[in-house]
C-alpha cells in the first residue's frame, strides 16, 4: 500500500492518470448480483440481464465477476453458460459486497503513460487509486463494498494510492465523474458540494476537490455541473447527466418538456457547457441526448437515462427503455462513436435497482 504525503511524491507526479473509458481495457469488473432488495419484487429477472450485459463485452476482454462464495459463483456461471458466455472468458474473484454496484464501489484504476523522472519507472503500469465508499452518504450497509479496491489490489499486485486530505481518505464514487483522459473531468456540485443532503466529505472545499482529482487523476481541469437527474438517489451522479464520447465531445441529456422535473437543471447544465472551455482552452462540443419518457415503477420516479452507457471493447451497451426515443438515443451515440457498434440492453427492470449499465460495470485500463 502506498500513501502519498508532502516528502511522497503524488501518482499525477510519477506520472499517473486516469484514463478514457474509451482506451483499450484489460477486463470489465462487475459484481453479480444478489441483493434481492436493491430490485424488491423484480430480482427474478435481473441475473439475466447481467448475462446479457457479460456475452456482450466478453467478446472484445476479459470480464472479472465478484461474487460472495462457491455457491453464488455457480449461481452466475449457470446463467453465464445459458446465455453463450465462453467460460474462458471470465475469471470470478471472491469478494464478498453488500451491493455490488461496481462503478462505485470498483477500483479506479490510473495508468502511467511516460517518464516521470522517478527511479522505478514502468511505462503503462496500472495502479488502483483507493478512494473510500460509504453507500452514498444515505445508507448503512456498505463495509464489505469498502475493501473492494483494496482486495483487487492485492489480487493483481497492483500499487495502492490512499487519497487523503488532512489525514482523511477521501470518499468517490466512479459514477460521480467522468474524464476523457486529457486532463479534462466532469462532475456536478450537487454531488461533491452539497453541503446538507448525502454530504461525503464534511468540509472539503472545492479547491480540496480539484487538487485530489489533479494529484490522484491527472485532472488539471475540472467542469463543474449543476444538479443531476430526477429519481438519482446517489444525489447527483454524473453518469445519467452528461458523458464524454471523445477528448473534445460530449453527450448531455436533454428534456423538451417543460413540464417535466429535468427540464430546468439540464437547461442550466447546457448554458454552463456552453462557456466552458477544456484542458486546451477549447470549447466543449455539446450534444443532446434525449431522454425517455419519465419512468415510474410503483409510485416511484427512477433515473432513466441513456447516458449510463458503458464503452467496452469491443461495443457501447446503452439503456433501453421500450421508449420512442430508444432509437434516437442509439443513433445519436452512433454517429458519435463509429469504431464499435452501439448495442441496446433492455434496462426497465435494471433501473427499479436506482442504476443500469454504467453504474454496474467498472473498466481496467490495459497495462
Amino acid at each position: 500500500m502506498t500513501r502519498t504525503s508532502r516528502t511522497a511524491p503524488t501518482p499525477h507526479e510519477l506520472g499517473f492518470r486516469h484514463p478514457a473509458e474509451w482506451e483499450p481495457h484489460e477486463a470489465t469488473w462487475i459484481g453479480w448480483p444478489h441483493k434481492r432488495s436493491d430490485w424488491p419484487g423484480k430480482f427474478q429477472p435481473i441475473p439475466w440481464v447481467y448475462g446479457e450485459i457479460v456475452r456482450c463485452i466478453t467478446p472484445g476482454e476479459l470480464v472479472r465477476v465478484l461474487v460472495n462464495d462457491r455457491s453464488h459463483e455457480a449461481a452466475a456461471l449457470r446463467v453465464l453458460k445459458r446465455v453463450g458466455v465462453d467460460p474462458k472468458r471470465v475469471e470470478f474473484l471472491r469478494f464478498p459486497t453488500n451491493r455490488g454496484w461496481m462503478r462505485d464501489i470498483g477500483p479506479v484504476f490510473v495508468k502511467r503513460d511516460g517518464p516521470a523522472g522517478w527511479a522505478d519507472d514502468r511505462v503503462g503500469e496500472t495502479a488502483v487509486a483507493g478512494f473510500r465508499f460509504n453507500a452514498w452518504a444515505k445508507y448503512d450497509d456498505w463495509k464489505r463494498d469498502a475493501k473492494i479496491p483494496a482486495l483487487a489490489a492485492k489480487r493483481l499486485k497492483k500499487r495502492l494510492f490512499i487519497p487523503e486530505v488532512t489525514g482523511r481518505n477521501v470518499v468517490l464514487e466512479g459514477g460521480s465523474i467522468d474524464l476523457n483522459g486529457r486532463g479534462s473531468l466532469l462532475t456536478t456540485e450537487e454531488c461533491l458540494l452539497d453541503a446538507t443532503t448525502q454530504v461525503r466529505n464534511p468540509g472539503m472545499s472545492r479547491t480540496d476537490i480539484e487538487k485530489v482529482f489533479l494529484e490522484y487523476l491527472g485532472a488539471s481541469n475540472v467542469l463543474w455541473l449543476g444538479k443531476g437527474i430526477a429519481g438519482d438517489d446517489t444525489h447527483g451522479h454524473v453518469d445519467d447527466l452528461c458523458r464524454f464520447v471523445n477528448p473534445t465531445t460530449v453527450v448531455l441529456c436533454d428534456e423538451k418538456d417543460p413540464r417535466d422535473s429535468n427540464y430546468a437543471a439540464l437547461n442550466e447544465n447546457r448554458e454552463r457547457l456552453e462557456g466552458m472551455r477544456l484542458e486546451d482552452g477549447s470549447k466543449v462540443d455539446v450534444v443532446p441526448l434525449p431522454m425517455p419518457a419519465p419512468v415510474v415503477f410503483d409510485g416511484q420516479r427512477l433515473p432513466a437515462s441513456y447516458a449510463n452507457f458503458y464503452i467496452a471493447n469491443s461495443a457501447v451497451l446503452v439503456p433501453t427503455f421500450n421508449d420512442p426515443q430508444d432509437r434516437m438515443a442509439l443513433g445519436v451515440l452512433s454517429e458519435l462513436i463509429t469504431d464499435r457498434p452501439i448495442v441496446g440492453i433492455h434496462a426497465v427492470d435494471l433501473v427499479w435497482g436506482l442504476g443500469t449499465l454504467h453504474c454496474l460495470t467498472h473498466e481496467q485500463p490495459l497495462a
